[in-house]
C-alpha cells in the first residue's frame, strides 16, 4: 500500500513539474492504530516541527484513533511567503483548516479562494485541496483531520 508521501512524490501520478517539489513535503498522516486518544491539554511551545518542505513546518498536537473515530489529527502549520506544504492532494479524512494569521490561497475541488485570518476551509473526504501563502508575511493555519471508523 502506498502512503501519501510516496503518492505525492510518484512521477507516475503527478506531472513532472510537481515531482521535484513534492520530494520535500510537509504532510501529516493520521495514526490509525494504537490506544485511543485520552482527554488532555498539549502545550504547543514544546512540540517539535515536522516536515521538510522548504518554508513549511507542522506541529502536531494530537494524532491518534479515538473511541468514536478511526483517526483524528490536529495541529498548526506555518508557511513562509511563497511556500506551501505540498501540492494539492486528496486523502480519506475530512479536513478543516482555520487561518490564524497571514494571507494566501486555498484550492478546493478546483476552486481557488483568497483567504486571510479568520477564514476556514472544509474539505470532504477524497476532495482535492491545497494551500499556499501568497502574502508577504508568515501564514499560520490550524488543521484537523477526521476519519470515521467505517471508512
Amino acid at each position: 500500500m502506498i502512503n501519501r508521501r510516496d503518492f505525492l512524490a510518484s512521477s507516475a501520478i503527478l506531472p513532472g513539474a510537481f515531482v521535484q517539489a513534492s520530494q520535500q513535503i510537509t504532510h501529516v498522516d493520521t495514526v490509525r492504530k494504537g490506544p485511543p486518544l485520552k482527554s488532555s491539554v498539549v502545550k504547543g511551545a514544546r512540540l517539535p516541527s515536522e516536515g521538510n518542505s522548504p518554508g513549511a513546518k507542522a506541529r502536531v498536537h494530537f494524532n491518534s484513533p479515538t473511541k468514536q473515530f478511526a483517526a483524528v489529527a490536529s495541529g498548526v502549520v506555518t508557511l513562509e511567503p511563497g511556500s506551501r506544504p505540498h501540492p494539492p492532494h486528496r486523502h480519506p479524512e475530512e479536513e478543516f483548516v482555520i487561518i490564524a494569521a497571514g494571507t494566501g490561497e486555498i484550492e478546493v475541488d478546483g476552486i481557488v479562494t483568497q483567504v486571510a485570518a479568520g477564514d476556514i476551509m472544509y474539505a470532504e473526504a477524497n476532495m482535492l485541496h491545497g494551500i499556499v501563502n501568497t502574502g508577504q508575511t508568515m501564514m499560520t493555519f490550524y488543521f484537523t483531520k477526521i476519519l470515521a471508523k467505517n471508512t
